[in-house]
């Protein structure tokens, strides 16, 4: 497995992901895998809107499209994983995560554009540590699978990083990623109902 250095991703979230949501996810890796497959889906497609909603940003549209082509082929991986194990792609509804990060997101521009990519890169770095979290408890080849996306994710969180400051004119964002950061902790050490890639430990109601 490997040995890729994330403690920039450490650094950077409000906490670790609870070792219950850990216990939860290794107890029902069909559901994680389906939800996995889901979230790669969804990265490309946001991608994939920030390219034609902001075509003013030669830096953005060279960045954000190799970033799609990736989280496809990610998702390819994903799929062809459980075409293995003999998991169907079956609906799973979404978790609450990601809708109640947008939910903050200002209207205006260019608050909207700068929000949007910080959300992208607190998405993207959840996603890294999280495959860490979970790579060394898993089989050879799922374990082998997650730990080689972590230098991916962890290149997507600095891109939507610099991304959102080259927006906001040089200004500081540092405000705005401190209010997002604040939202995302308590989704993550908040209890859900239901597991998903990205929720928080299981004990909702």
């Amino acid at each position: 497995m490997s040995s890729f250095d994330i403690s920039s991703i450490h650094a950077f979230l409000p906490c670790a992901t609870p070792d219950a949501w850990v216990e939860a996810a290794l107890e029902a890796q069909d559901v994680l895998l389906i939800d996995h497959a889901n979230c790669e889906k969804k990265a490309a497609s946001t991608a994939l809107n920030l390219l034609y909603r902001y075509t003013d940003d030669f830096a953005l549209l060279d960045k954000l499209s190799r970033l799609a082509r990736e989280e496809m082929l990610h998702f390819e991986r994903v799929i062809a994983l459980m075409k293995r194990r003999g998991i169907a792609y079956r609906p799973l509804s979404a978790s609450r995560y990601a809708a109640r990060l947008h939910q903050s997101i200002r209207r205006g521009e260019p608050g909207r554009r700068v929000d949007t990519l910080i959300v992208g890169a607190l998405i993207e770095a959840r996603s890294c540590e999280r495959f860490a979290k979970l790579a060394p408890h898993l089989d050879e080849e799922l374990g082998t699978f997650y730990a080689s996306l972590l230098k991916s994710e962890s290149r997507h969180f600095r891109d939507y990083l610099a991304l959102a400051r080259k927006a906001n004119g040089g200004a500081s964002i540092d405000a705005r990623v401190a209010h997002f950061l604040a939202i995302e902790q308590e989704l993550i050490e908040s209890p859900d109902n239901e597991l998903r890639f990205h929720s928080g430990p299981p004990g909702g109601t």
